[in-house]
This record gives C-alpha cells, structure tokens and sequence, in this order.
C-alpha cells in the first residue's frame, strides 16, 4: 500500500484560484499586490514591490476609472526534481486593479521599475473652474 500525503490546504487554495468568486475578483491567493498611492508635486504615484519579477513580463494599463497591473512570474526550469520542506514564494500570473483616486492624465503615464519596486507616475488633471458667479452690489 503507498501512502500519499494529505495537503489539506491544497483545496482551499484552489479554491480561491478560482476567477468566479466575487468577494476576491482582483488578487490570487498567495501574492503580495499591496499598492502605495499618493499624491506627489500634482501627480498621482502608484508604487508596487514585484521582487523577482522580469519587467518585460509587467503590463500596466488603464480601463474604465482603474489603474490595471498584470504580469508573471515564470518556475524555473530544472532538470533534477526537488523534494521541498516548504514551497511559498508563487508562480504564474498575477493581476491587480486599483481604482483611480482621481482624474488623471492616463497618455502621459510613465512607469519604472527598479530593484523590483514598480513606480508609476500619473499626471492629475487641474479642475478648471466653471460656471457663473454673482456679484453682490451694495
């Protein structure tokens, strides 16, 4: 008889792989998408750590008010098979959407990406005023 050994949280984490549920449509279980936004000198700054991720495999885009942020991260290719105490650092694709806290200039976005820490920078578009103003006379 072969013992095959039980993963109890391999279920679960398949589970919330699953692209269906709607109370985790943005992130997949496992990966560290945390986004700093701020505002800095009239523009908006989004910045990501993405360690170990080759830039070439980063998309960044702009759809519908949100700022959209996909790539992978691809398994290495060995020829020996490993036999893992501990396996937690994810592979595969990964994908992010933050909603934009402003009107931006989304054309004239510049995204950078240095020591695995993703930056990028939005211009904020400047509200004109409009409409009429009354003049009180005394």
């Amino acid at each position: 008889m072969n013992l095959v050994k039980w993963e109890p949280f391999k279920e679960f984490e398949r589970f919330f792989d699953n692209d269906l549920l709607p109370f985790f449509p943005q992130t997949k279980i496992g990966w560290d998408l945390a986004v700093d936004v701020y505002e800095e000198k009239g523009n908006v700054v989004f910045e990501m750590n993405l360690p170990g991720i080759d830039p070439k495999e980063i998309e960044v885009s702009f759809q519908n008010g949100y700022l959209k942020i996909t790539g992978k991260r691809e398994e290495e290719k060995e020829t020996k098979e490993k036999n893992y105490f501990f396996k937690e650092i994810k592979r595969g694709t990964f994908e992010r959407k933050v909603e934009l806290p402003t009107k931006v200039k989304t054309d004239k976005a510049e995204a950078t990406f240095k020591n695995g820490m993703l930056q990028i920078v939005v211009p904020k578009v400047l509200e004109e005023l409009t409409g009429k103003i009354n003049i009180k006379v005394q």
